[in-house]
């Protein structure tokens, strides 16, 4: 009591539960990450290992809640430990034996049936003494104290060789994906059921309680059979907070049922809110299972939060199918190898790969990591389940990058395919247009992605503004401009925006837009928001539109952009420049100089600075430089160098530009 007295004061903030089941879901992770790269270096496929751990964690799950016998499957670790080779055969016992329930011979005890797809495959692997303790080790942690909402990208990096280097980087925070995940479902059922339950009231006081339990009962029904659809579902943590706001809806719903003197009903699909309700589509194999698992964890943890010791009813996990692994825009027919003259299948960058650059340490393409480079035939637009809510984070992918990290055969098709999409619009653009088209058709009520902060731009604009502005289009409910965040796919700090559409135009909404934020820790940061109530624009703007605006043409001819910056291929950060040689290199910091654009002078600055090689010559360069010849060599061919001159160069000033020819990044100087 005195430690708790003494944190209320000195530390609060290590009170907070969402901190600890933060720590505990790492330590998971971290744990399963050590076991998974060990099994690996004993030449187990990644694949093999992955199933195997996702089914012996989902065992010390259910030992650790109390679906198993409590401590059994620990118990059963640690008598293990003087004969492992033991291991793998009481597994697989163990495993048949969850799948169709019964009595178990490894636990001693009779066991539910789990089923669901999980324990269909009981392969398990031998463990040596060492490999054994770490899995006893990950047992005993807390595992009721996992946190869904971030395990699922946890869990992701520690079966993937490539990510396990990230594990401890930043992850999405929840109370991130919550800004969206409230006004895109929530708000609208809330609004439902204050309605519902405004009549239940009524009805009651009037004596009519059979009027009042029908409409409790017919919300619960609809609630229960609400679906949300992810369709870049990625590990499933929007889908999994979904959930969890969704149980606590269901939660007063049978609270005033009960306080009408009714008994909740049965439980199962249709019955009560569960994970058949939760769709997704994902590319990722792993993901897939990853999601599947997560929405089980997250849904049989409020089952015994509410509950107590009440156990699920048989089978505990339901394979729904509802999670699907495919491209999310695209089918096709098959794919056709592109061969060069000599015959060979020409290859390309994975498009994922990364690896530390020798000098500046920043993560760039790996040149080794290849794929065969292919065409689509037969590519059409892909179908998406319907769903009542349309609710995710699509990749983020900028257009000119679309052909370098999907392949020129993928961007083709997808170009071909959606030929009413600019192609300088981003790549989540093309998941924004698909919800947009089902709101605006009646097939979905809402939906809200998160997008770069490019959304307002013109090549971006230009989609949302004909959604906008169709006879039949859709408003923008909620909008947070600028926001912080962090890119799932390689823990980057970056910008984005969130936007919520609703069919009808013209509808006014809430615009909220960050004015002070305080950096806490994960990469999180406390945000304070100001909010705006009218009608949004495309341009995520409150008032005139100024997305209308016309060119002054008395100015036609007079004025110019002069010096200016095309791309950000030399933009660098201040640890980079440093790496460069400022500080260090006599004269370097005439050509490291900062940078402003007009969104760092009126929004949240980068922080960011520019190469300017302006006055000097390719040898010049070398000589005096070398490493930010070294420095910039970050493409896929690192030694295809080369300075230019550019003597057309607007009033004498500098491009630092850096794009693509042939695989050869270039540096460009005004210097003739």
């Amino acid at each position: 009591m005195r430690e708790r007295l003494r944190a209320i004061w000195l530390d609060p903030l290590s009170l907070d539960p969402t901190r600890h089941a933060a720590r505990v879901t790492r330590e998971i992770a971290e744990r399963l990450a050590l076991l998974g790269r060990s099994l690996e270096k004993d030449d187990h496929s990644a694949e093999r290992v992955a199933l195997f751990l996702m089914r012996a964690l989902f065992t010390m799950f259910a030992d650790n809640i109390g679906m198993l016998r409590k401590g059994s499957f620990r118990e059963l670790l640690r008598g293990l430990r003087d004969r492992p080779q033991s291991f793998a055969p009481m597994m697989r016992g163990l495993w048949s034996n969850m799948d169709k329930g019964g009595f178990s011979p490894e636990l001693g005890d009779d066991i539910l049936r789990f089923n669901g797809g999980l324990f269909e495959n009981t392969d398990a692997i031998a463990l040596k003494d060492d490999q054994l303790e770490i899995l006893i080790d990950a047992a005993e942690r807390d595992w009721s104290a996992v946190e869904p909402a971030i395990f699922g990208t946890l869990l992701e990096r520690a079966l993937d060789e490539r990510e396990r280097e990230r594990l401890g980087a930043h992850y999405t925070p929840r109370a991130y994906v919550e800004r969206l995940v409230l006004p895109t479902i929530i708000e609208p059922l809330r609004a439902d059921w204050e309605a519902v339950k405004a009549a239940t009231v009524e009805s009651a006081d009037a004596g009519n309680k059979a009027g009042a339990v029908t409409e409790l009962r017919r919300f619960h029904e609809k609630l229960c059979n609400t679906t949300i659809l992810d369709p870049a579902c990625g590990t499933g943590n929007f889908l999994y907070v979904a959930l969890e706001h969704l149980k606590r809806l269901e939660g007063e719903v049978l609270d005033l049922l009960a306080a009408l003197g009714e008994r909740p009903g049965l439980s199962g699909p249709g019955l009560t809110v569960d994970p058949h309700q939760l769709l997704g589509i994902e590319a990722n194999p792993r993901a897939v299972a990853i999601t599947e698992l997560v929405l089980w964890i997250g849904y049989l943890q409020w089952h015994f939060r509410t509950r107590g010791n009440a156990l699920p009813a048989e089978p505990v996990l339901r394979n729904f199918r509802n999670i699907e692994h495919r491209d999310a825009l695209l089918t096709w027919r098959r794919e056709e190898i592109i061969r060069g003259p000599d015959g060979r299948p020409l290859t390309r960058w994975d498009g994922r790969t990364k690896k530390p650059h020798p000098i500046t340490g920043e993560m760039v393409p790996d040149e080794n990591a290849r794929v065969e480079v292919v065409r689509l035939l037969g590519a059409q637009p892909a179908r998406w389940q319907r769903a009542d809510f349309i609710i995710g984070n699509p990749p983020f992918i900028g257009a000119k990058y679309l052909r370098i990290v999907q392949g020129e055969g993928y961007a083709e098709a997808l170009w071909r395919t959606y030929r009413q999409m600019p192609r300088s619009a981003d790549y989540v653009m093309y998941w924004w247009n698909r919800a947009a088209l089902a709101v605006s058709a009646g097939r979905a009520r809402r939906f809200g992605f998160i997008t770069t902060n490019s959304l307002p731009q013109a090549f971006n604009r230009r989609v949302v503004q004909r959604h906008l502005e169709h006879v039949d289009g859709i408003s923008l409910a909620f909008a947070i401009s600028n926001h912080p965040w962090v890119d799932a796919t390689d823990s980057a700090a970056v910008r984005i925006e969130m936007t919520v559409g609703v069919r009808g135009r013209d509808r006014p909404g809430r615009l909220l837009e960050v004015v002070r934020e305080t950096p806490m820790q994960d990469g999180e940061a406390e945000v304070d928001l100001a909010e705006r109530i009218g009608i949004i624009h495309a341009d995520l703007r409150v008032g005139a539109d100024l997305t209308r605006a016309q060119p002054l043409r008395a100015n036609e001819g007079l004025c110019s952009p002069g010096v200016k910056l095309h791309g950000s291929g030399f933009i660098v950060t201040p640890a980079q420049a440093e790496a460069l040689g400022l500080g260090r290199v006599s004269g370097v910091d005439q050509h490291i100089r900062p940078y402003l654009n007009g969104r760092d002078l009126t929004g949240h600055s980068r922080n960011v600075m520019v190469i300017d090689l302006f006055g000097l010559s390719e040898e010049e360069v070398r000589q005096r430089f070398p490493d930010v010849i070294n420095g910039c060599s970050n493409g896929s061919n690192p030694s295809a160098i080369r300075i230019i001159a550019n003597p057309t160069a607007i009033h004498g000033g500098y491009l630092a530009n850096q794009g693509t020819n042939s695989g050869r990044r270039w540096l460009v100087s005004t210097a003739t």
